[in-house]
């Protein structure tokens, strides 16, 4: 009886693991007219080689950004190709005195890859430990998943960073746009953030918040 059950559980793990072998494709470029699900987008059903080029990787213009700082990114729905791979790309141009806020990747653990100038890169642990280092061309610096981080332009002229995400789709989370950014009320802001009146309706102006 024992052996009769062995051989069942074997059995059922055996054709389990090669349902799950028949399901693996090579690729599954996205179809971004479908909803997106937990898993990713479905594949389209005819792609070519087109379908794995991102040709939008040039610089940005930053005179418009407040932080003089320009991000683009190849993520899923910008290149359909990284769907369910797990890896992403964008570029980060950023203007003397321009930086990137402290923000978080919730799904991705990050590299900053220094192609032009010197980019201070920081980031700061669960334990409220902090990590910052200036880099410069050649260097590469790993910031964990989830943490909050930031990065700005230490030199006297332009530079450019390439980043890479474990990721197709790592989302961010800007600590300034959801403090300033949206309806929380300013009185709330104050009370958790010990600012003042004058300095919570300045930063609410920047960033388009209310309340």
């Amino acid at each position: 009886m024992i052996s009769k059950m062995i051989f069942i559980i074997f059995f059922l793990t055996l054709l389990s693991h090669s349902i799950i072998n028949a399901s693996v494709v090579d690729f599954c470029v996205a179809d971004l007219s479908s909803a997106e699900t937990p898993s990713g987008f479905p594949c389209k059903s005819s792609v070519t080689i087109n379908d794995f080029i991102f040709s939008n990787f040039n610089s940005g213009n930053t005179s418009n950004s407040p932080f003089k700082a320009v991000f683009t990114s190849a993520f899923v729905h910008q290149f359909p190709a990284v769907n369910g791979l797990e890896i992403s790309a964008a570029r980060l141009d950023m203007d003397v005195g321009g930086g990137v806020p402290i923000h978080s990747h919730r799904g991705a653990s990050e590299i900053v890859m220094i192609v032009q100038g010197r980019i201070t890169v920081g980031f700061i642990s669960s334990d409220n430990s902090v990590f910052v280092k200036t880099l410069s061309k050649g260097q590469i610096m790993i910031i964990p998943q989830g943490l909050l981080h930031f990065q700005f332009n230490a030199g006297r002229n332009k530079a450019t960073a390439f980043l890479s995400f474990s990721s197709s789709n790592p989302g961010a989370q800007l600590v300034d746009l959801a403090l300033f950014g949206n309806n929380l009320s300013s009185a709330i802001v104050e009370r958790t953030t010990l600012l003042d009146p004058a300095q919570v309706k300045k930063l609410k102006a920047i960033f388009g918040g209310s309340g």
